[in-house]
């Protein structure tokens, strides 16, 4: 109990009054497909969060690669997003077994708006060979069918200033993986995990990806 339980908003109306009515335009943003604006910010997108939901639990998961990873087909009603292999608990894919619905979420660093897509999930293996890099293929790659999509404002970047603080290099007092593992494994070293503050290159990120405790 955390003593806050009498003031918890509880319905859909309660909620509303504590906000004003969002303008028209703003209202009716969304769309039910990626339009040629939404197709560009995507193609220059090195980055999205994927969100999932099932009995289980929830998800929502970091996904990036070179911009324009994620593919949009010609009707802008379809999304392609491979899966590289990483560290292979799969949560969000799991879910989607369960719960086809799915939220995106892209960004371009540097740029505060970003792109929402909702939409349910297919798998068609026959596209990992499309989506080879190097020679290897994504472990799966997933078709989002489109359901809605809009531009998100640009206020949650502007009030944390993220690429301001992005381009003043990692702050010593963040933990890195290797503080994490070691806060979990008692008697761990976390500098044998150093190489998360090197940055270090993709092939180094793809061999040692999958071998953290």
């Amino acid at each position: 109990m955390t003593g806050f339980e009498s003031n918890m908003v509880t319905s859909i109306d309660g909620l509303r009054t504590l906000y004003a009515q969002p303008i028209e335009r703003i209202a009716k943003k969304q769309l039910d497909h990626v339009n040629e604006a939404g197709r560009a910010f995507i193609a220059a997108s090195p980055f999205l969060v994927l969100a999932t939901a099932s009995q289980q639990g929830l998800d929502c998961s970091p996904k990036g690669d070179q911009p324009g990873f994620v593919e949009v087909a010609e009707d802008g009603r379809t999304l392609f997003i491979p899966d590289r292999r990483g560290n292979n608990r799969i949560d969000g894919l799991k879910n989607l077994i369960e719960d086809p619905r799915i939220g995106l979420i892209f960004f371009v660093p540097g740029v505060n708006e970003t792109y929402r897509v909702n939409g349910r999930i297919c798998q068609d293996a026959e596209l990992k060979r499309r989506f080879a890099v190097n020679g290897k293929e994504p472990a799966t790659v997933m078709l989002v069918t489109v359901e809605e999509t809009f531009q998100h404002c640009a206020m949650a970047l502007v009030r944390s200033a993220l690429w301001k603080a992005g381009s003043r290099g990692r702050p010593q007092s963040v933990p890195t993986m290797g503080d994490f593992v070691a806060a979990r494994n008692p008697g761990m070293d976390s500098a044998a995990f150093k190489i998360q503050r090197r940055h270090p290159p993709r092939a180094l990120l793809s061999e040692h990806s999958c071998k953290w405790p």
